[in-house]
C-alpha cells in the first residue's frame, strides 16, 4: 500500500496545495475554509470558483474565475520543483492574493521561511519523549554525541504529558535526564517552545544553522525523514536535513536494545522495581531511580486502576486494536497528539490501524494508533489555553471554547466534510 507520506511528495499538485493550505478530500479534490476550490487533474491543481460541488456538474465560472484557473495552472506547468526544499532557481507560487480571489479578499500566507544568515555548520538533534528515560536512550544521545561535528548538538524532550503514556512532566523529566546523563547534561534543552520537531527546526534556522542532523530510534527514522524533509523550504531553510537511526531496537531483547521507556512503564504500573531498575543507567543510585519509580507510578494515578493497551501498548496490541476497531477510541474529529513529532491535530480519516490528522495550521500528518494519545484540551499544552487566559470576552476564551465544540471554527470543514452520512 501507498504510504502517506509517498502520497504527499508524488505530485507538485500535492505540494501546490499544502502551500496554500489546502486540504485534500483523498480523492483529488481540494478545500479552503470548506469550500471545494480545485481539483487535481493530470498532476497539476484546477481551479473552479467556490459555488462548485463534488460530483455536480460545474456552474459558469466569472472572467476572473477563469483568469485565475488559467494563471495557476499555466504557472505549475512552468514551476515544477522536487519534494523537500524549494528549488532556489524559481520564486514559489503564491496562494489567492485580495485582488485574485472572486468571492472576498484573503490574506496570503507565508510560504517561505524568514531570510537567516547562515553562519553556523551542522546542528545535530535528538527529540523525543523520554517518557521515562531509560538505558536505551543512554545509546542514543551517545550516537547524537558521536555524530555531531565538533560537539554541536542539542537533546529536545518533548512537552507531551498525560496519564497513560507520558507520566512525567516536562520539568521531572528533564531533571532525571541530567541526572542520568551527566556527559549530556548541558545539552539538554528545557524550552517550553519545543513542543513540535518544527518548532526545533525553525529555531535552528533562525539561529543561522546551515544543515540539522537528527538522529532517532530506527523504527522513526522513515517518517522523520519524509516529515522534516517535506517541508525544507516551506517551514526552515536547510541546505542539508540528515536523519540518522541510532541502531536497530530489539523489543523482546533483555538488553540495552531491548529496553524501552514503555517497558519502564509497564514495571513501575506492575510495581516490579527490580525490573525497572535494570533500565535505569548506572548514573543514578537505587534511591534515585525508586523516586523515578514511584513519579511514574504517581503520573499514571495506579490508585484508580490502569490498562495495558493504554501504557504500553506495543504489549497488548489486540486490545488496543479491539478498541480502535470498535470506535472506543480515536474517533474522526477527536484531537490527538502524533507522540514522535509533538504535531496536534484533528482526526479526519481512520485506516485499519492508523490515521490521518490535521493541525491547526493546516499540517496534514499520519500516525499509528500506538503513537498517538488523546490531547488535553483544557491543560496549558498548544491544544490548550492556560486558564490566566480564558477572561471571557477575549479572544483566548472563545478560541477555547470553540476547541470544546465539534464542528466549530478551523475544525468545521475538517470535521463535518468526512463525517459518515
Amino acid at each position: 500500500m501507498k504510504s502517506f507520506f509517498n502520497f504527499l511528495s508524488e505530485s507538485q499538485a500535492v505540494q501546490q496545495a499544502t502551500r496554500m493550505g489546502l486540504t485534500s478530500d483523498g480523492h483529488g479534490g481540494w478545500y479552503k475554509d470548506g469550500e471545494f476550490v480545485a481539483k487535481t487533474e493530470k498532476g497539476q491543481l484546477k481551479f473552479y470558483n467556490k459555488r462548485q460541488k463534488v460530483g455536480q456538474q460545474d456552474p459558469p465560472q466569472t472572467d476572473k474565475e477563469k483568469k485565475l484557473s488559467h494563471t495557476t495552472s499555466a504557472s505549475s506547468q512552468q514551476q515544477a520543483q522536487p519534494t523537500g526544499k524549494a528549488s532556489q532557481q524559481a520564486e514559489p507560487e503564491q496562494p489567492l492574493s485580495q485582488k485574485d480571489d472572486p468571492e472576498g479578499p484573503v490574506e496570503p500566507e507565508e510560504l517561505t521561511p524568514p531570510k537567516v544568515e547562515k553562519t553556523r555548520g551542522t546542528l545535530t538533534i535528538a527529540f523525543g519523549r523520554f517518557n521515562p528515560p531509560t538505558t536505551g536512550h543512554e545509546k542514543l544521545l551517545d550516537t547524537v554525541a558521536s555524530s555531531s561535528d565538533d560537539g554541536d548538538y542539542v537533546i529536545v524532550p518533548s512537552r507531551s504529558q498525560d496519564k497513560k503514556k507520558n507520566p512525567l512532566d516536562a520539568d521531572q523529566k528533564i531533571s532525571v535526564m541530567r541526572a542520568m546523563f551527566p556527559n549530556h547534561s548541558e545539552k539538554i534543552v528545557n524550552d517550553p517552545a519545543n513542543r513540535t520537531i518544527f518548532d526545533v527546526l525553525k529555531k535552528a534556522h533562525n539561529d543561522g544553522y546551515t544543515n540539522v542532523r537528527m538522529v532517532v530510534g530506527s523504527d522513526r527514522q522513515k517518517e522523520f525523514d519524509k516529515l522534516t524533509n517535506n517541508y525544507n523550504g516551506l517551514k526552515y531553510d536547510f541546505e542539508k536535513v540528515e536523519v540518522r537511526s541510532a541502531g536497530d531496537r530489539d523489543p523482546d531483547g533483555d538488553g540495552v536494545e531491548g529496553m524501552s521507556a514503555s517497558k519502564q512503564r509497564k514495571y513501575a504500573a506492575e510495581n516490579d522495581f527490580d525490573n525497572f531498575l535494570k533500565g535505569v543507567p548506572t548514573a543514578m543510585n537505587k534511591k534515585m531511580a525508586k523516586d523515578l519509580f514511584n513519579n511514574i507510578r504517581t503520573g499514571m494515578n495506579i490508585k484508580e486502576g490502569w490498562n495495558l493497551w493504554e501504557i504500553a501498548p506495543i504489549f497488548d496490541w489486540k486490545n488496543l486494536r479491539e478498541k480502535f476497531v470498535g470506535k472506543k477510541i480515536y474517533r474522526v474529529g477527536d484531537l490527538v497528539e502524533n507522540l514522535n513529532t509533538g504535531l496536534i491535530g484533528r482526526i479526519i480519516r481512520r485506516g485499519t490501524n492508523y490515521l490521518i490528522c490535521v493541525t491547526e495550521d493546516n499540517i496534514m500528518f499520519k500516525s499509528w494508533i500506538k503513537d498517538v494519545s488523546e490531547a488535553v484540551v483544557n491543560g496549558t499544552s498548544k491544544s490548550g489555553v492556560p486558564s490566566d487566559q480564558r477572561l471571557v470576552g477575549t479572544d483566548a476564551h472563545r478560541k477555547y471554547v470553540e476547541k470544546l465544540v465539534p464542528g466549530s471554527s478551523w475544525g468545521l470543514h475538517f470535521i463535518n466534510k468526512y463525517r459518515k452520512k
